[in-house]
């Protein structure tokens, strides 16, 4: 990751110096590639999407922000996933963004001369950058970050903002009738999907296991149980075989025995030094 950092770097400056050149000679023009500059192929990777506006010190500190922002979860996700995998991951989002620039050109083969001289952008990098918060949120969503610097949040809570941008971007484009404005996020996400997939679904699985517990008769039933002695004894937990309460010793732990038959509970003392009841 630290590369396509420096690239970004390398391009952002140099648009600078040359008043937008460098972007010019990296971005993803078919026109162009098929009249020789097949280096656009890998170049348009490290082209920066232009924002922040038109002030030089907002683009500067939007740029800075954003780019130090895709390091470090891209670093993140490369220590956690190995090299190889991460390349892999990114590979096929530089891939999927070729076939979607490729077809684009193809079923709308807009040349400069149509633009008045302007060459016809097909795609980019922003949406595989920005999937990559998925992926992060999806491995660490309890971490919490400095949004902007600032704000303290939960990375699952900006995961959830990012994806609003994403269907607020899909379905502006579809409908101003901009399918390739749309199919940029959506292979973005389809990238995503295919790492994590069995991930999302075991997350799922274990979602659906821990509400069929809470709606289970017996979990249900066990719940009212504790709530009644509670009410009746003065006390929720008590030992079955010294007779310890949680009123006794509120620092006392309690756990209830999955081999008696029915719901006999044990202070941390006895609950692996009992007789099991049958």
């Amino acid at each position: 990751m630290k590369y396509i950092a420096l690239g970004n770097v390398i391009v952002f400056v140099g648009d600078m110096v040359t008043m937008g050149g460098f972007t010019w000679l990296t971005s993803f023009y078919p026109e162009l590639i098929l009249k020789g500059q097949v280096w656009r192929l890998i170049t348009f990777i490290f082209t920066p999407v232009a924002t922040g506006g038109t002030n030089v010190f907002t683009q500067t500190l939007f740029f800075a922000l954003t780019t130090f922002f895709y390091y470090w979860i891209g670093t993140a996700l490369e220590r956690q996933w190995g090299t190889t995998r991460f390349t892999v991951f990114y590979g096929l989002g530089v891939i999927l963004n070729l076939i979607v620039g490729a077809i684009t050109y193809a079923m709308l083969p807009i040349t400069s001369n149509m633009l008045g001289g302007i060459y016809f952008e097909t795609t980019n990098m922003y949406y595989v950058n920005m999937s990559m918060f998925f992926s992060f949120a999806t491995l660490y969503p309890d971490m919490q970050v400095l949004f902007w610097g600032i704000i303290p949040l939960k990375v699952k809570w900006l995961a959830w903002l990012d994806a609003a941008l994403f269907a607020f971007d899909i379905s502006y484009s579809i409908s101003a009738g901009d399918w390739r404005g749309a199919l940029l996020p959506i292979i973005a996400i389809l990238n995503y999907l295919i790492f994590f997939w069995g991930d999302l679904a075991g997350m799922l699985h274990r979602g659906q296991s821990r509400v069929a517990h809470r709606m289970d008769r017996q979990t249900i039933n066990f719940k009212k149980a504790q709530k009644e002695v509670q009410q009746r004894k003065g006390y929720l937990h008590k030992c079955a075989v010294c007779g310890i309460t949680d009123a006794d010793d509120p620092n006392m732990e309690f756990r209830y025995c999955s081999k008696c038959n029915g719901y006999y509970c044990y202070c941390m003392n006895h609950i692996n030094n009992h007789t099991h009841v049958q």
